[in-house]
């Protein structure tokens, strides 16, 4: 089991999301991120467990069936 903490060059890759998107991810939604320094690390199964709980899903502007709202 690969257990190592990823940075967020690698997460970011790992979501097929921007770096920018992770750094919101982390301030305006409480995604599962520890500071390490001045460095962001992640777990990813902490970050799965997010991600499965719908925590990264935006739901403003969104309806149940995945379109966008007008």
């Amino acid at each position: 089991m690969d257990d190592r903490w990823l940075s967020v060059d690698e997460i970011s890759e790992y979501l097929g999301v921007s770096k920018d998107t992770v750094y919101t991810w982390i301030s305006a939604k409480g995604m599962p991120a520890h500071r390490v320094g001045r460095l962001w690390k992640f777990k990813r199964d902490e970050v799965d467990g997010w991600v499965k709980a719908g925590e990264a899903a935006d739901r403003q502007g969104v309806d149940p069936g995945g379109k966008q709202g007008r």
